[in-house]
């Protein structure tokens, strides 16, 4: 099936993507798997090559594009390449809202310059030792005092967490629905703490850190989006942060399927050695069972592309519901999980020990992608509520 989501010029940006991706990223990927983290230097060069903060308008230094296709593009692109290093969709897609259109004028002079150059690394902080997906038992708490905030607590598996120079922060500022707020702290804040989060099943390149903030001042002025506003500004932003996963999983998906497909159409040398050796072994095109397996891989992957493309349109037509966004996350990731580790499956049977570090590789980089954003199973409840 024919792809239309993109245009030519989103084609001819690709090909940028890939460009910097084969010599900012490649080169360097396996060192930052070994070392649990990217170097900063890669951020900074991602935004000479107008990388982040594309829909940043461009008197605060960024592309002044809306058109979201463009981010798209950059997270099909690293998630094909494994490159689950540099989390630039993240930081442009999930926080560039939260500072675009929540930040006041003096913030926005202060922050996104910085965050569209590469220079201000972000991440969000939600997620805590005992809260999860249920928002509401956060416990991270921020009191006011004088001309500051002074907060408490601990955040963990926070992506970017170690490189961060601006954490925003959800902590309760009072009690109930209304009772959060999103504060943002800054790298080098007294009180705050990081600790490397080492031991991951996959997408060691990828810093994932414990941040504990004890009694760190937070300036009255670095609340973002009012007092008491933050779970109303993540219900509004969480669709746009799941379907941007969605579209990374089914891209990834796609690439994994394409290389086992090529993998397998390849002879084996058992079918090159020998006329005898090619008389007892077998192809996969003697297998009805492979092929079945391929030919449902195959189908399950086209029917995440084209619910993930239909997603994308309606989120840039403003009709993006939150029960789509739920529905397309899970279904995409599980659809990655499901293809990678049949993949994996595939060749081991084939015989291409050579090619398993890889595809395990892509296998153990998926998982994680059916739990951060709201697990399968969150997912699944939102849409039944709204079923019911």
């Amino acid at each position: 099936m024919q792809r239309s989501l993109l245009a030519p010029e989103h084609e001819a940006f690709r090909q940028t993507v890939r460009d910097f991706i084969d010599q900012e990223i490649a080169p360097y990927h396996a060192q930052w798997e070994a070392e649990g983290c990217v170097d900063r230097s890669v951020w900074q060069a991602a935004g000479q090559r107008g990388l982040l903060g594309m829909d940043v308008p461009k008197k605060h230094g960024g592309g002044g594009l809306t058109d979201y296709r463009y981010h798209v593009v950059v997270a099909e692109e690293l998630a094909r390449s494994g490159a689950h290093g540099p989390s630039f969709s993240l930081h442009s897609e999930i926080i560039g809202p939260y500072l675009r259109d929540l930040s006041t004028k003096e913030q926005r002079s202060r922050w996104l310059p910085g965050f569209c150059l590469g220079t201000l690394l972000t991440c969000i902080a939600i997620t805590e030792p005992e809260a999860g997906s249920d928002l509401q038992a956060i416990r991270t708490r921020a009191v006011r005092d004088g001309q500051d905030y002074v907060l408490n607590g601990q955040k963990t598996f926070i992506t970017n967490g170690v490189l961060a120079d601006l954490i925003l922060v959800v902590a309760r500022t009072g009690e109930g629905p209304r009772g959060a707020s999103l504060l943002v702290v800054e790298g080098d804040t007294p009180g705050l703490s990081r600790r490397p989060l080492a031991k991951k099943a996959g997408r060691h390149a990828q810093d994932t850190a414990e941040l504990t903030f004890t009694d760190v001042r937070v300036p009255a002025t670095n609340l973002l989006g009012g007092e008491g506003r933050a779970f109303a500004h993540l219900l509004r932003n969480l669709p746009i942060e799941r379907l941007s996963i969605a579209v990374a999983a089914t891209a990834a998906a796609e690439q994994a399927l394409d290389e086992t497909l090529h993998f397998l159409s390849k002879p084996s040398k058992h079918e090159v050695e020998s006329a005898q050796e090619r008389a007892n072994g077998w192809t996969p095109h003697d297998s009805q069972g492979m092929r079945f397996q391929l030919a449902e891989l195959t189908t399950a992957v086209a029917a995440a592309r084209a619910f993930t493309d239909q997603c994308v349109l309606a989120h840039m037509a403003g009709t993006l519901e939150s029960t789509d966004a739920a529905m397309v996350k899970w279904w995409a990731t599980e659809t990655c999980q499901r293809v990678s580790e049949q993949c994996l499956q595939l060749r081991a049977v084939r015989g291409g020990f050579n090619g398993l570090a890889s595809a395990a590789q892509v296998w153990l980089d998926a998982r994680a992608q059916t739990i951060y954003g709201g697990t399968t199973e969150v997912m699944k409840e939102l849409i039944g509520q709204a079923l019911i």
